[in-house]
């Protein structure tokens, strides 16, 4: 079917879209659903004066900035209170009633670009606190930031989507980037750690979890590390902060959790495996992790197990799946 061929491709491409102005994985992909639908009923009617992909990169914006307001801002903990340094004398309970923030798994953006410099970009622009930044920008604003920052239209390209002028774009636009620095003020500080060094520095704080090793986990965590668990909206700053609510609350006992790892947002990310009362490791959260040269700079653990079919995991930990098959 034409329809398919001419729209297909854009599918990672557009759920990331989506997903960059909803903050949530979920409603993002209801919106690309929404998107194909809408585009489907009106193809006969396309009279290709925008290329495809920017004719259906049209409706989902719309269809995004619909959802909207109608929805709550989704946060992280850290744009809900300010970090805790007290001593946490019992667990906090969790917030329901808040929107939180999603992870969104990289396997789902596809491979459809070929351009190593394009899937690097791409990647970036999903980064987790550069995603919860954009969460604190109006609507339009955000929808204004995307399109000339992220997908590099043309002013005078979001002035006639939006039915306005460009100088009006180029007003919005500035208010957005100088908010989005204010949220996010040490996104660009500091250069992620890559390569083998990387992959050494995880093995070490992977090992540190399952081993339940605070020492080891000392060594691998900057000074200014930040530690957030939503939905508990309690959150730390500061490595011997992070380090105690860690040691007395998170792990358990010696091989009580597996990590496995795993992509989200461009960024390494562990699946965490809990060892249950049937002595079982089951699914217990995705944790995204920052990993700066000189350490691990943020960890955001996202608790529960509804994320797990997004990332293709199962339930169990994937070794003991195979061992009871």
């Amino acid at each position: 079917m034409e329809f398919v061929q001419e729209t297909s491709p854009y599918r990672g491409e557009l759920l990331a879209h989506c997903y960059r102005m909803l903050g949530s994985v979920h409603d993002a992909e209801d919106l690309v659903q929404e998107t194909y639908l809408r585009a489907w009923r009106a193809y006969d009617g396309f009279e290709g004066r925008s290329s495809v992909r920017t004719w259906l990169y049209r409706i989902a914006t719309g269809a995004c900035l619909n959802a909207l307001e109608h929805s709550s801002r989704r946060s992280l903990p850290s744009g809900l209170m300010d970090a805790t340094y007290e001593p946490v004398v019992a667990p906090v309970a969790a917030r329901a009633e808040v929107s939180w923030l999603q992870p969104f798994p990289d396997r789902l953006l596809g491979t459809d670009a070929t351009d190593p410099a394009t899937i690097v970009a791409e990647r970036g622009s999903l980064r987790l606190a550069l995603i919860a930044a954009l969460q604190h920008l109006p609507a339009r604003q955000r929808a204004v930031l995307i399109l000339r920052d992220v997908l590099a239209w043309r002013a005078d390209e979001v002035a006639e989507f939006f039915g306005t002028t460009t100088a009006a774009v180029k007003s919005a636009l500035q208010r957005a980037r100088t908010q989005l620095k204010a949220a996010a003020p040490n996104e660009r500080a500091s250069v992620d750690l890559a390569g083998p060094d990387q992959r050494a520095l995880l093995d070490r704080y992977a090992a540190a979890f399952e081993n339940s090793d605070i020492a080891g986990l000392l060594h691998t965590l900057r000074d200014d590390v930040e530690f957030e668990m939503p939905p508990i909206p309690t959150w730390f700053s500061g490595r011997d902060e992070v380090v105690r609510f860690i040691g007395d609350y998170v792990l358990p006992a010696p091989g009580d959790l597996r990590l496995v790892r795993t992509s989200a947002n461009g960024q390494p990310a562990f699946a965490i495996y809990k060892r249950e009362t049937d002595g079982r490791h089951h699914a217990h959260g995705i944790q995204v992790v920052t990993a700066r040269a000189d350490g691990v700079s943020r960890i955001v653990t996202f608790l529960g197990t509804g994320l797990f079919p997004d990332f293709d995991l199962p339930s169990v930990h994937p070794y003991e799946l195979a061992v009871q098959r």
